[in-house]
């Protein structure tokens, strides 16, 4: 199935739910009223969503109305944990070779991640704010899971079975100011302003085969200005899959239901496939001619990301977004 969060003047927003093919949707307040209220007990809730669901997709549901992605917020518009790891290596490993910097081995054997601010999502069609363009605005596209209670020392195999669903997050990072952060030794924050997510988040069986081994086995689409910039496989390359990722956020303290893990920006090693993010494109042009070419995103920028399926549908609805300046008072 596939669920939303329609804005409706909440922090949380009204649950919906949507049809396959993202044409209509049915709100779900006889069930719940949001999609954190279902998480917290999936094994009640989850079964009545579904057959919404079933009845959605048939065309039997009542007061079904046209769904509209610009009318949503984040599937979860704040969460209890975002945590974003680095599957994908050959990314990392781009960013070292881009500043002479050797490659530790542990990184091929251990993930990285930070914890992101959690508590105010964007939707899919909110604009990129930013208060400067010297920041250095760069898209991000990724694929993020939502997670049941994961206790913590979980295996990679039992944290697997924590996945409720999932969906696709543009990770808005500012180049410029991350490395002042990251000298410091705490990590990143100024520079990870609100994360966007995909219109509807899915359960893994809307996948079909394309969901295995804890992989999502779909080209990501990337759009900048129109231009097609990226369609890299998401399954090729993702060194770490989702339940190493989310047993390594439980190794010391419990996962509760609601947490995000995101996967990283998609790489893959073959440069055909084109790049999810401006800065992997500026490192290869480091690497190449010693210093970058392609500029960072400015005010009136667009970008589009999306997967689509076998049959060439939307399998999340697109996260497409406008970038803009921050309007004070």
């Amino acid at each position: 199935m596939k669920l939303a969060t329609l804005k409706d003047g909440s922090r949380d927003g009204q649950l919906i739910v949507v049809s396959r093919d993202l044409k209509t949707a049915a709100i779900a307040d006889g069930i719940a009223a949001t999609l954190q209220r279902v998480l917290d007990d999936w094994v009640f809730y989850a079964p009545q969503l579904q057959s919404l669901s079933d009845a959605l997709n048939q065309g039997r549901a009542r007061n079904a109305f046209p769904f509209d992605p610009a009318n949503c917020m984040a599937p979860l518009p704040r969460a209890f944990q975002w945590a974003d790891g680095s599957a994908y290596v050959n990314h990392v490993e781009l960013v070292r070779r881009a500043r002479g910097a050797e490659m530790p081995p542990e990184f091929w054997t251990d993930p990285l991640m930070y914890q992101g601010g959690s508590d105010d999502f964007i939707g899919p069609c909110d604009d990129i704010v930013c208060p400067s363009e010297d920041f250095g605005i760069d898209f991000e596209a990724e694929i993020a899971v939502i997670t049941a209670d994961v206790p913590m020392g979980a295996s990679a195999a039992e944290a697997l079975h924590g996945v409720r669903l999932l969906m696709l997050v543009n990770d808005v990072s500012l180049r410029n100011l991350s490395p002042a952060e990251l000298a410091k030794g705490f990590g990143f924050f100024q520079s990870k302003p609100a994360s966007a997510f995909s219109p509807v988040a899915v359960t893994p069986d809307e996948l079909g085969d394309d969901w295995r081994e804890g992989r999502v086995h779909r080209p990501m689409t990337v759009h900048w200005n129109g231009k097609k910039v990226g369609h890299p496989d998401c399954g090729t390359d993702m060194v770490f899959h989702f339940g190493q990722l989310i047993a390594h956020v439980a190794r010391t303290r419990n996962l509760r239901s609601g947490s995000i893990v995101g996967s990283g920006t998609i790489s893959n090693v073959d440069r055909s496939r084109g790049y999810c993010c401006i800065a992997e494109k500026r490192m290869l042009e480091t690497i190449e001619h010693g210093a970058p070419k392609t500029e960072f995103m400015r005010y009136g920028d667009r970008v589009r990301i999306e997967i689509l399926d076998a049959a060439g549908k939307s399998v999340f609805g697109a996260i497409e977004q406008a970038v803009a300046p921050h309007e004070t008072d």
